[in-house]
């Protein structure tokens, strides 16, 4: 069992917000679960509600209280509602929604959050518009979903999580929360900051002036692309970040693979419109730091398992979780490629997933680059 943390658990030390969005979290993962967690602290009983895919697993929680296999030790709020049936689920969700939104003559908000990994985004999102249909007044969705896929038998269309919600869900208000942010922290009630990035920016301020608070800072940005791009490659530097690091390559080359990451994601994203700003910020800046530094990062752990000369498989068995960087990486490399934009760290991590070169050629291959202009490569 965790040490007690004197930020967290204390409902009797916080305000309850009575107009506090109806939220249904769908996904039990770690990060899902530690979000659930932390809302349900702030939020009347029942107010926030958690799904799983496996029904094992809703019975699991309910029955033991915590989350065994992503965040052991971590206590569920009493408050929190598990459910198990997803069209249930959703339609109590509108239900009880329509209700607190009347009560508080339209000062609260009904909030979907979508906390699958970003294969299953997709058919996530479908059975939402199976279910739901457009989203009525007051409702929204969020989803938590890092990374880009490229689409089946198509070498040069890729989806961002934004293009995945949108095919089935266009007409709901919707972002992307984003930001450096280990799931046990959150769950522990630590201070974290995250970016709400979205396309309807009164809805998107909304809805952060409500999550905001507790221990969270929610900020905004209209930079969507850009947001979700520091996501999706923060996870590809972070295996490279593993690697230097169980080479024992120090401090020095640390700080080189971030910083010219970093410049990577910058690069791409002026090829895709993205803000410059938003690199600096916390949903790449931030992410990347935390993710390439860190001891509880998957990806920077799949880094170091292949510099240990493990197999890809083996070490992704042995994570037991999912590690987006793993997937996120040939996309990322692809995309980068269609729109002529060089990625250097990508690559080399692409070669290393591959089995093309070990953990030692890559580190090679990135250190004997020919020298050029910092700003311009």
């Amino acid at each position: 069992m965790s040490s007690p943390n004197p930020l967290a658990d204390r409902r009797s030390l916080q305000s309850v917000d009575q107009d506090f969005p109806v939220t249904l979290v769908l996904g039990a993962g770690a990060w899902g679960t530690a979000l659930a967690i932390h809302l349900a602290r702030r939020a009347p009983v029942g107010r926030i509600r958690l799904w799983a895919r496996e029904a094992e697993r809703i019975e699991a929680l309910a029955r033991d209280q915590e989350n065994h296999r992503y965040l052991p030790g971590q206590r569920l709020p009493q408050g929190l509602a598990l459910v198990a049936d997803l069209r249930t689920a959703l339609l109590d969700w509108r239900q009880d929604a329509a209700q607190v939104l009347a009560e508080s003559h339209g000062r609260s908000r009904a909030l979907l959050v979508l906390a699958c990994p970003v294969a299953g985004l997709s058919a996530l999102s479908a059975n939402l518009h199976q279910t739901l249909g457009p989203a009525q007044a007051g409702e929204g969705l969020i989803w938590l979903s890092k990374g880009l896929v490229m689409q089946p038998g198509q070498t040069a269309a890729f989806a961002w999580p934004a293009d995945q919600v949108d095919e089935a869900c266009s007409h709901w208000p919707s972002g992307a929360l984003s930001g450096p942010s280990f799931a046990l922290e959150v769950a522990r009630g630590l201070p974290v900051a995250l970016t709400l990035a979205s396309h309807q920016m009164d809805w998107a301020r909304a809805v952060a002036s409500q999550l905001h608070g507790g221990g969270m800072r929610v900020y905004t940005s209209p930079d969507l692309i850009g947001v979700q791009l520091g996501g999706a490659i923060k996870n590809v530097l972070a295996i490279a970040a593993g690697v230097a690091g169980a080479m024992a390559l120090g401090a020095n080359a640390r700080a080189a693979l971030i910083t010219r990451g970093l410049a990577e994601a910058a690069r791409l994203g002026q090829a895709l419109g993205a803000q410059p700003e938003t690199f600096m910020g916390l949903a790449t800046l931030g992410d990347l730091v935390l993710t390439a530094t860190g001891d509880l990062s998957r990806n920077r752990r799949v880094g170091m398992g292949l510099a240990a000369g493990r197999p890809l498989d083996q070490v992704l068995s042995e994570l037991g979780h999912v590690a987006e960087g793993v997937l996120t990486a040939p996309a990322i490399a692809a995309l980068g490629q269609a729109r002529g934009v060089e990625l250097p760290i990508t690559q080399a991590v692409c070669r290393l997933l591959s089995g093309d070169w070990s953990a030692q050629r890559a580190m090679q291959e990135l250190l004997t680059r020919d020298p050029t202009d910092e700003s311009h490569a």
